[in-house]
């Protein structure tokens, strides 16, 4: 029998929690066991395996930066919208070390609510393309462009990946000034 108040959604946050303490790479089941104070074999009763609760921490997560990204676009148009979707896209890495990573992780399409928040996550960054005028394919591509070099910034700078003598703050605010200078002159 489940120990009393312990259901799915109670052992995927806990994960989450110690996903961003411990990192995504070192959540393991017998970790979050421990953590609950179950015995392993306890968590299949609510997580059918690690993929599975991989599965369900990026389904989470999807649904937290989707949230945010679309309340950061929320009145903006242009660089000021696209500025503030990187800064939010960021701060939630910085905030959720280890729930981050898992936002990248293709939604399982038999789960629809992760399907629906990826979907919200990436149309807040089109919303903000079609005030550039992209749509399409080139908004396909600028979408990438844009979640390319904002991943990569972030991930970089988790790793402590940045060792030259310039503020890391403005190589950012460089770097999404150049994403808009990019969509601005888009060329298709």
């Amino acid at each position: 029998m489940p120990r009393a108040g312990l259901t799915p959604q109670t052992v995927v946050r806990e994960a989450a929690r110690l996903a961003d303490e411990v990192g995504y790479d070192r959540l393991t089941l017998a970790a979050l066991a421990g953590r609950l104070g179950v015995a392993l074999p306890s968590l299949y009763k609510h997580v059918k395996g690690a993929d599975a609760l991989n599965q369900k921490l990026a389904a989470l997560a999807t649904g937290e930066i989707a949230a945010e990204l679309t309340s950061a676009a929320a009145g903006r148009a242009g660089g000021d919208a696209l500025r503030a979707v990187a800064n939010a896209y960021r701060e939630y890495a910085r905030r959720h070390p280890g729930r981050y990573p898992a936002t990248q992780r293709v939604p399982d399409p038999a789960d629809p609510d992760h399907v629906a928040d990826a979907e919200r996550a990436v149309g807040a960054i089109y919303a903000i393309l079609r005030g550039y005028g992209l749509s399409g394919d080139a908004a396909v591509d600028a979408t990438r462009m844009f979640r390319a070099a904002v991943h990569g910034f972030i991930t970089l700078e988790a790793a402590g990946g940045f060792g030259l003598p310039r503020d890391i703050d403005r190589s950012f605010d460089q770097m999404v000034a150049g994403l808009d200078t990019a969509c601005r002159d888009w060329r298709s």
